[in-house]
């Protein structure tokens, strides 16, 4: 997501390269960057806690609303600042990892703000969900006229005119994040933004580079988590894989590192939703005396060769 270290610490190199060129960009990839170091703790948190709590706990209210609230700025920030200058003729890296960001904002929007939910994780709180439960108790016999949150109370009638009056934000049938982010499906925003990171990157960034590989890396949890199309998120993460092997330009060091920590990543995503026999649990083809819902650890078999580093990397 963009809490990802890779990310961040492009955003740091970024800014620093700008710094002088273009001081306002320059501020604002560190604003972004300090945004994002601080929505990383925040999904730890969550993390952590929906692994307490169970898989299917929410995050406290407070929590959830820091979360979309913290990507809603990263989206503005993105957009009035960082987009219009970005150009592949200055400086590509910067074009792409601006299109890279722009798709993990909307990838934490589609998990904690998405109407109609993807997942538990961005499921209303209990607090919202009681005071829907309330909202919809108090209309009990009265027609739904949309299905946009309004209601037709028989005779429709003005405010002046002793008409309802609706609640405030955060306490109606709606999310209690809604007053933050207009509802709706962010899905298929989200899913065209990773599309155009990935296209920039192919084009000109060569397949062991990190900022690619993080770009590929998140649209694979993309696709399982939100898009919940398995199949493609294994495969996605296959090709990352060998694109990897094949590439035969040469890297230094610390992009050495982050992209082994990546493979490693993307390995333990290709086993995802795979039982111990390389069968889909979700389709009742195998079954994991385990239970667990996690990412499964990769384990050697014969026909797996050893992991050696790929062509270009040492």
């Amino acid at each position: 997501m963009a809490s990802s270290e890779i990310d961040q610490k492009f955003l740091g190199k970024l800014a620093r390269l700008v710094e002088n060129e273009n001081p306002l960009l320059a501020s604002v990839l560190f604003k972004i960057l300090g945004l994002s170091i601080n929505l990383s703790s925040q999904l730890i948190t969550a993390r952590k806690q929906r692994r307490q709590d169970g898989s299917s706990a929410n995050p406290p209210l407070d929590l959830h609303l820091h979360i979309v609230w913290l990507s809603r700025e990263g989206l503005l920030l993105l957009d009035q600042y960082v987009l219009p200058s970005a150009t592949l003729k200055k400086n590509v890296e910067l074009k792409i990892l601006a299109y890279k960001l722009l798709a993990s904002f909307y990838h934490i929007i589609v998990l904690f703000h998405n109407t109609p939910p993807v997942t538990t994780t961005g499921t209303n709180t209990p607090e919202g969900q009681s005071t829907t439960s309330v909202a919809n108790a108090s209309d009990k016999g009265k027609k739904v006229a949309k299905g946009n949150g309004t209601y037709d109370h028989g005779a429709s009638k003005s405010i002046s005119e002793g008409g309802p009056v609706g609640p405030p934000p955060g306490f109606g049938p709606q999310s209690p994040t809604a007053f933050l982010m207009k509802p709706g499906d962010y899905l298929p925003l989200a899913q065209q933004c990773f599309k155009e990171a990935i296209q920039l990157a192919e084009q000109h960034l060569w397949g062991s580079h990190s900022l690619r590989l993080s770009v590929k890396t998140e649209y694979a949890a993309f696709l399982y988590e939100c898009v919940h199309d398995a199949e493609a998120s294994r495969r996605l993460a296959k090709e990352t894989i060998s694109e990897v092997y094949e590439a035969t330009e040469g890297i230094d060091n610390d992009m050495f590192n982050d992209a082994c920590e990546l493979v490693t990543v993307l390995g333990k995503m290709m086993k995802r939703g795979l039982g111990s026999n390389n069968t889909l649990r979700s389709k009742g083809h195998g079954t994991s005396n385990s239970g667990s819902q996690g990412t499964p650890r990769i384990e050697q078999t014969e026909a797996q060769a050893p992991v050696t580093a790929p062509p270009g990397m040492i």
